[in-house]
């Protein structure tokens, strides 16, 4: 089950999400809840939940919630224990799977395709462009912002440049990662974010962008890096769950 945060943008990206991930599982019952709505949403987590208790008679978990996060979130993992608790159903909440190389190779493309940063079609290196200092736009808070250090040391690796993680909603903010940029000497710069899309506020990442005055890639969206890494979380659940009941 993928657990989405948000309204924005929301149904779009998780269909693609959730079609990707059925697709590589076939075995697996996927399923979308929203997070964080009224109690009588019949999309909303409770109710998904109280369904696939339905539908899965067990002694055991009924289901196993994956936050649609690229990061840890705590704002949304705690809505989602209260939405758990509140459908009355045994469910095992996945943690946030961060492969950092991932990222950085898919943060690497959605700059290429904004025209930020060119890929060399053979070693996917990139010849900086319209850029040169990367800011990864995370939400979160600081948390969040801490977690995407190791995609940023890699994304500066493959783009020879200097990069930075910061969170639209926390501390190191935009400002000050932009600030850190300049005072290095960089005049143009541009945000990555390692957001899937529906955990941002909308109109957060256009504010960071117009504060700074940067260009912004698209968000990671449904690529394809992010149903894998939701396919890891559950993978990961399952296996402590089994090693649970060994034990």
């Amino acid at each position: 089950m993928l657990a989405v945060a948000g309204q924005s943008g929301a149904p779009d990206v998780a269909k693609e999400v959730a079609s990707i991930v059925r697709v590589d599982n076939p075995s697996v019952d996927v399923r979308m809840a929203r997070v964080g709505t009224s109690p009588d949403d019949p999309a909303g987590l409770p109710a998904v939940l109280a369904s696939a208790a339905t539908m899965r008679p067990t002694d055991g978990p009924a289901a196993i919630v994956v936050p649609l996060l690229a990061l840890p979130y705590p704002a949304v993992t705690d809505a989602i224990r209260y939405g758990v608790t509140q459908s009355n159903v045994n469910a095992y909440i996945a943690e946030p799977f961060n492969v950092s190389l991932t990222f950085a190779e898919a943060l690497h493309i959605r700059l290429a395709d904004a025209h930020l940063a060119r890929a060399d079609r053979v070693r996917m290196f990139s010849i900086p462009t319209a850029a040169d200092g990367i800011i990864v736009a995370t939400v979160g808070g600081t948390q969040s912002a801490s977690a995407a250090i190791p995609t940023s040391v890699l994304l500066a690796a493959r783009l020879a440049l200097p990069v930075f993680a910061a969170a639209l909603d926390g501390s190191p903010s935009i400002r000050e990662a932009a600030a850190q940029l300049r005072h290095m000497g960089v005049g143009r710069i541009a945000i990555a974010p390692c957001i899937i899309g529906p955990e941002a506020r909308p109109g957060d990442l256009e504010v960071a962008c117009a504060s700074i005055g940067a260009d912004s890639a698209a968000p990671l969206g449904a690529h394809d890096s992010v149903a894998k890494l939701m396919t890891l979380a559950y993978g990961l659940a399952l296996d402590e769950l089994e090693a649970s009941a060994d034990g």
